[in-house]
């Protein structure tokens, strides 16, 4: 089989696209960089997605820990808590746990056994659990002048946030947030080894890079491949998130404008 029958036949099998059986033998590296690269489009999925809702999610935690009502207040602290206070990896089978209860009580339950959308609902508390601490920090730490200025010329209420709090707040927690978003993207891997089942073998990039070393038995291969797609991964998101900073920080001089900074976490 040729290499560009290769990529035909496996290019978007994590979709359910494509051959249906996995390489049996004379595994070639355009297999494994074809597989494990089709692979990462799971990862990018569960990635994106739980960026996008934990976002909003992390801004409504942020606001609510600052509140001084403790209706608000306590169940964003909490909610802190508990997701930023146990590992990833728990929290996903404990959440599988719960789903498969809840499966029990109504089929309306069934797609959280899941793992493109159970998953997907663990990932996106995390992250927001840890981007809305992050985004409260940046909430404390906008300059008191501003919030003067604000109220020098009337802004109360939703105005006052949207126009001074909002931006003052992205701008102070984008480069942290950042790694954040990066470290989220690397925690997918942990998805189909949590207890979440790979619905008809769409596995994700960790997937099929167990598959090629326990076929092979050689894992030297297949996990630099691996590790080769996450790198390049980040620098895209290095690269889109460093272009917002610029943007966010577009008013202020070269010299106290806000670097971008990689600082990788041991574990979560």
């Amino acid at each position: 089989m040729s290499c560009f029958q290769t990529i035909a036949d496996y290019s978007l099998r994590s979709l359910g696209l494509g051959e249906r059986l996995l390489p049996r033998s004379d595994f070639t590296l355009c297999q494994q960089f074809t597989l494990i690269g089709s692979g990462m489009l799971q990862n990018i999925y569960f990635g994106t997605l739980a960026l996008i809702a934990g976002f909003v999610l992390a801004v409504l935690l942020a606001v609510g820990k600052t509140s001084a009502n403790p209706l608000f207040r306590k169940p964003a602290e909490w909610t802190i808590f508990v997701f930023r206070g146990s590992p990833l990896f728990i929290q996903f089978f404990f959440a599988y746990f719960l789903f498969l209860s809840l499966k029990g009580v109504s089929s309306f339950f069934d797609p959280l056994t899941s793992a493109w959308l159970g998953a997907l609902v663990v990932l996106l508390l995390n992250t927001a659990a840890y981007s809305g601490e992050i985004f409260y920090g940046a909430l404390q730490s906008i300059p008191k002048g501003d919030l003067e200025a604000a109220d020098a010329y009337g802004l109360t209420g939703w105005p006052r946030f949207k126009r001074v709090i909002w931006p003052t707040m992205l701008r102070l927690a984008w480069p942290a947030y950042t790694n954040e978003a990066i470290f989220l993207f690397q925690s997918t891997v942990l998805v189909y080894f949590s207890g979440f089942p790979a619905f008809k073998q769409m596995g994700d990039a960790l997937y099929y890079a167990k598959y090629f070393a326990d076929k092979t038995y050689n894992p030297f291969v297949p996990y630099p491949i691996l590790a080769m797609y996450f790198i390049m991964l980040t620098l895209i998101l290095i690269s889109i998130f460093g272009l917002i900073n610029k943007r966010l920080n577009r008013h202020l001089p070269h010299n106290q404008r806000q670097k971008i900074k990689l600082r990788p976490r041991l574990i979560r």
